[in-house]
């Protein structure tokens, strides 16, 4: 291996590293034990290890150190990272009898989720070596992704159960903690479909407005202020609207293709992909 190939590879280490703590931590405790607080510190080493898994990938294009052991490293981080730590992380903020219907429902839901997180990876790969050679392909793929992201799943799971869990929710609502396992559950089954499906889900790179330059700065003042004091103040609001928000526009887009048609030009990155072109899990 190059030396320059330890750069990103180190930054993916670390990357699993923060999920290896999330699962480790957690299993520390007892079943039902796992309260806001610790769902919060989870959370944001789930997000820390998130923006490492973004810098892996940038600072191997950027110091020209890819490599097949890298690809494979990546992918394995997160799965454990995402795939498996949310799931860890969600059943122990559950405190529910062996052997009941809820806590049967409670792990399927959790193990779809993680399964269909690592189908996810499975396939983003095996399409990515297809790429490999053929412009055009590569140039969709950096457009958008066949199914929802796995860091932007295990985002959008995590800020589900740390949402329900905030003072804030707890302040304003009366939620039993059936009720709250039982949104939990469907959040994880259909989180865990979004990663499987064949829809479209846009790259932060298409995610862009044409606007004035200094209503660009201005915008973006206002927005770094309202996402730093929103962080320090609402942690679990903004996590969860950030992370739902990148889902719902995905959805509404494609849905919106679907409506309209082939005839439609414009959204035409978000016409799902056919059955027939992925016969990799057939």
């Amino acid at each position: 291996m190059r030396r320059v190939n330890l750069v990103p590879n180190i930054v993916t280490a670390f990357s699993l590293a923060c999920g290896l703590f999330v699962i480790f931590k957690v299993n520390m405790l007892e079943p039902g034990s796992g309260d806001y607080e610790v769902v919060l510190t989870s959370a944001v080493l789930l997000l820390v290890a998130a923006i490492a898994d973004f810098m892996d990938g940038a600072l191997a294009r950027a110091l020209k150190a890819e490599s097949e052991f890298g690809v494979v490293f990546d992918s394995m981080a997160d799965a454990v990272s995402f795939g498996v730590a949310p799931s860890v992380l969600l059943l122990k903020t559950f405190s529910l009898e062996q052997g009941t219907l809820l806590s049967f429902c409670a792990a399927t839901g959790c193990m779809v989720y993680s399964l269909s997180g690592i189908l996810r990876l499975v396939r983003f790969n095996v399409k990515g070596a297809e790429a490999k050679g053929n412009a055009e392909l590569m140039a969709a793929q950096k457009k958008h992704f066949t199914g929802l992201p796995i860091p932007a799943a295990a985002a959008a799971v995590v800020s589900a159960n740390l949402f329900l869990l905030s003072p804030l929710v707890q302040q304003w609502f009366d939620i039993s903690q059936t009720d709250r396992s039982i949104a939990l559950i469907v959040v994880m089954i259909v989180v865990g479909y979004l990663m499987v499906c064949r829809l479209k889900f846009p790259s932060l790179k298409v995610l862009h407005f044409k606007i004035p330059s200094f209503h660009l700065a201005f915008l973006t003042v206002v927005g770094a202020v309202l996402v730093l004091y929103g962080i320090l103040y609402f942690f679990a609001v903004i996590l969860a609207v950030v992370a739902w928000f990148y889902v719902g526009i995905a959805l509404i887009l494609s849905l919106i293709r679907l409506v309209a048609g082939k005839k439609s030009k414009t959204l035409e990155d978000f016409e799902p992909e056919p059955e027939e072109e992925d016969d990799h899990f057939s």
